[in-house]
């Protein structure tokens, strides 16, 4: 995962130090549209870390190493800080329902 948050990084610099890769299973993410987080995640991003934004980039990525990379599509969050990006990892990449 670290070796796909730093191309992610090289290839926009913009979204700075605090990245954070969402699963595509991410309860995070809207569930009807993955361009976009749940209503929930905005409301929870409003009130515990402003400024937190998500973007969309495409990747290379292999299956597994020493195999062929291929282009992926993920979302991925930014943040302002390290506390921001701990309090919603701990908060939206868990199971169960966001407190």
């Amino acid at each position: 995962m670290i070796d796909i948050i730093q191309a992610i990084q090289q290839r926009n610099p913009r979204l700075g130090a605090y990245v954070l890769v969402l699963r595509a299973d991410s309860r995070a993410l809207h569930p009807t549209d993955p361009e976009r987080l749940s209503d929930d995640a905005e409301a929870w991003l409003s009130a515990s870390a402003p400024g937190a934004r998500l973007s969309t980039e495409t990747v290379l990525i292999a299956p597994y190493p020493g195999a062929m990379p291929s282009e992926r599509i993920v979302r991925v969050m930014a943040f302002a800080d390290a506390r921001q990006l701990a309090a919603f990892a701990t908060t939206w990449t868990g199971h169960g329902e966001a407190e």
